[in-house]
């Protein structure tokens, strides 16, 4: 038609230069100081195709994560290289699916778990068990590859600095929890007579971490015991809380824990130095000119 632009079909004419297929964000340069999901940028009102399939792979990352099979024989192993015990022990959720669906479950210990706890206890010299000063629980959680890759490792750390102190400690044997969640750790401290429990555990993976281990301390541990009596040290991974600061700031709870005879609300963390980038407006992207 007169006045109309397109080809001789009448198909309108194409651009001659269009528009670039992605839109940078202009603050892109903040993506280098942190792994969250910022500054992506758009390709029309919508998130760009690499940064979309980034975000599928990382969901199904933290969904393989939860499913995982505990290898609770691997990390026995790795254990007992340090020269520790090892116990194998079973919560209440029979299987992985009980697990997600009824976390009750997972924080008691099932009926054999409990049995043989009690019969190692009855076969204990003058008929019970001698108390120690400290228990490892090592639990899949919600991240068996967090406990994997850093339980073992953090115990080692976490030995050698207590050894380093110059305080002796007494360690019972590591209870390996299959379907674990972190109160079972109680009962577990409990039963193996402990003045302090120890629970390291696969925290719930985000969408950039499914690889991060927390930890959990309790003095005096007992079932029935609220989370105000625990202290929680979380994120432990590379890219987070490297293990050695990890064992370096569970250590200085522990000795808090043992000076209070307390754990939770009443036990402070503060082992943290003074962070320089904050103090000093030129060293920090943030409070600079």
């Amino acid at each position: 038609m007169e006045g109309s632009a397109g080809d001789e079909q009448g198909r309108p004419a194409l651009p001659s230069s269009p528009a670039p297929a992605v839109v940078p964000a202009r603050w892109e340069a903040l993506r280098e100081f942190t792994r969250a999901r910022i500054a992506l940028g758009r390709a029309g009102h919508s998130l760009p195709t690499a940064p979309h399939l980034a975000f599928q792979l990382a969901h199904a990352l933290a969904r393989d994560a939860v499913h995982l099979p505990f290898d609770a024989a691997g990390v026995a192993r790795q254990l007992e290289s340090l020269g520790l015990a090892v116990l194998h022990l079973q919560s209440a959720a029979p299987d992985r699916a009980a697990y997600l669906q009824r976390p009750d479950l997972g924080r008691r210990l099932c009926d054999v778990s409990r049995a043989a706890l009690a019969q190692r206890g009855r076969a204990a010299p003058a008929g019970g068990a001698e108390q120690v000063d400290l228990v490892f629980m090592v639990g899949d959680g919600l991240s068996a590859q967090a406990v994997h890759q850093h339980a073992a490792p953090l115990v080692a750390a976490t030995l050698d600095r207590l050894r380093a102190s110059g305080s002796p400690w007494s360690v019972g044997p590591v209870a390996l929890v299959e379907n674990a969640r972190v109160a079972v750790g109680d009962e577990v401290g409990a039963g193996l007579c402990a003045r302090c429990v120890v629970v390291l555990i696969g925290e719930r993976p985000g969408l950039s971490s499914p690889d991060s281990l927390g930890i959990y301390l309790t003095w005096d541990p007992q079932p029935g015991l609220t989370d105000a009596r625990r202290n929680c040290v979380s994120n432990v991974r590379p890219e987070g809380l490297p293990v050695a600061a990890a064992a370096a700031k569970l250590v200085q709870l522990l000795e808090g824990a043992r000076q209070l005879q307390t754990s939770g609300v009443a036990l402070k963390d503060d082992s943290d130095e003074p962070n320089p980038a904050l103090s000093d407006p030129t060293q920090s992207f943030l409070l600079g000119p």
